[in-house]
């Protein structure tokens, strides 16, 4: 007796999620990192794609993450991204706008879904992140453009944290209705249909 096989489902924020994951993630074999930003993108594309057309800043934060995915790939390639750093710190920072600027966008657009729905909690812990992400964006050009170097260790404690909180938040608010928790279903034989 043959059993089905069953289908795979993801959430939109679960797509996003691997994808933010593979931005925290390195591991390193012949230079390259094996666990590519630029996939990382493509997922997040994948599930911000997969939210209704209607969802709110949908379209901002699609763009937000093609350019992050542009940015990505020649900095996938190894040196590039250590010249960058090695060149100048800010410009470093400048080459990350992108990615935090999805992430801003999309933390917008989820902290007023949740409190339209109702969802008070997720609303809160939602605009946290995005005062988090305004200061990840906001502190460098303190830092290295106004030479208030006392916030610099403030801001490097942002960005390896406030990523890590928005891979916790979208994979503990996937499932929510207001998080269009409708899914794509990818059959094994490659043909999809939308399920709900």
């Amino acid at each position: 007796m043959s059993e089905e096989a069953r289908p795979l489902r993801m959430r939109p924020l679960q797509a996003v999620a691997c994808g933010v994951l593979l931005h925290l993630l390195f591991a390193r074999l012949g230079g390259y990192d094996v666990l590519a930003d630029p996939l990382g993108w493509v997922l997040v594309l994948v599930g911000l794609r997969a939210l209704p057309p209607g969802f709110e800043l949908r379209s901002s934060a699609i763009a937000l993450a093609v350019l992050a995915l542009v940015t990505s790939v020649p900095l996938w390639v190894p040196g590039v991204a250590s010249a960058v750093e090695d060149a100048d710190e800010s410009l470093a920072w400048a080459v990350d706008l992108p990615r935090f600027g999805c992430y801003l966008v999309l933390a917008l657009a989820l902290s007023r879904v949740a409190l339209a729905a109702g969802d008070r909690g997720a609303a809160g812990w939602w605009s946290t992140v995005v005062l988090a992400l305004a200061a990840v964006v906001v502190l460098p050009v303190l830092v290295f453009g106004g030479g208030i170097d006392g916030l610099a260790p403030l801001a490097t404690t942002l960005v390896g944290l406030v990523p890590t909180v928005v891979l916790v938040l979208l994979l503990v608010h996937a499932g929510r209705p207001w998080a269009a928790a409708e899914v794509d279903v990818i059959h094994p034989g490659g043909s999809r249909d939308r399920n709900g």
